[in-house]
């Protein structure tokens, strides 16, 4: 689960990268609405957390742009404004989800796993691909009740792979969701970290096929 986090406090922005990546997921921070919208043009995310009071423009704006343009991501407002008329504001103007600052990261992490399961259409925490099972809440996988033995990055391009079976993802569409914008890779890391995760998987219904000249494919081998 990639993030994008639109936030001005530089502290409490900090704060929450470091929450979520010690959790696995990659999460890229900006301070303002036109940062945001530049790192939507050219990336993808599957949610944001977004703050209303802004520099420049509001985050209110942001969203009814997005919603607008018929974007629908996932947007969790996260915003020190507690008023009923600015929660009901961002419900209309298209936020899935409202949370007021003060607030507890564990709340945090659940409301957004709870939007990630929402737009893959699923009510459970529990992914099942034939004998493989990927718990988002606990970030792990098991392969007839046996747990992997996956770092981080390796869960990352698991998820990954599961929210696109039967797809073709070309490594730049891999390297897009995996590292943020601060993280130096190379296409060889992703083929180690591809490596690894296969032999995890051995025993797995899940394949994961390599597609010459195009990229990768993971299909259910029932």
């Amino acid at each position: 689960m990639r993030m994008l986090l639109i936030e001005d406090n530089e502290s409490l922005a900090d704060s929450i990268r470091v929450y979520f990546r010690n959790l696995g997921h990659p999460i890229d921070w900006v301070g303002s609405v036109e940062k945001a919208e530049a790192g939507l043009s050219f990336d993808d995310f599957d949610l944001l957390i977004l703050d209303i009071n802004l520099p420049g423009k509001s985050g209110f704006q942001l969203l009814q742009n997005l919603r607008n343009q018929g974007n629908r991501i996932p947007v969790l407002v996260l915003t020190a404004r507690t008023e009923v008329d600015d929660r009901v504001s961002a419900l209309d103007f298209g936020a899935d989800d409202y949370l007021a600052k003060p607030f507890d990261f564990r709340e945090l992490a659940a409301r957004c796993r709870a939007l990630y399961r929402r737009e893959r259409g699923g009510a459970s925490n529990e992914i099942q691909c034939g004998n493989l099972v990927y718990d988002l809440a606990a970030h792990s996988a098991k392969v007839q009740d046996v747990v992997l033995d996956l770092r981080p990055r390796e869960l990352q391009l698991l998820e990954l792979f599961l929210k696109n079976l039967d797809r073709v993802l070309t490594k730049d569409d891999i390297s897009n969701r995996l590292y943020s914008y601060d993280e130096a890779y190379t296409p060889n890391a992703i083929e180690q970290t591809l490596t690894r995760l296969r032999k995890q998987l051995d025993g797995s219904t899940l394949i994961i096929k390599t597609i010459r000249g195009l990229g990768y494919l993971a299909h259910v081998d029932d």
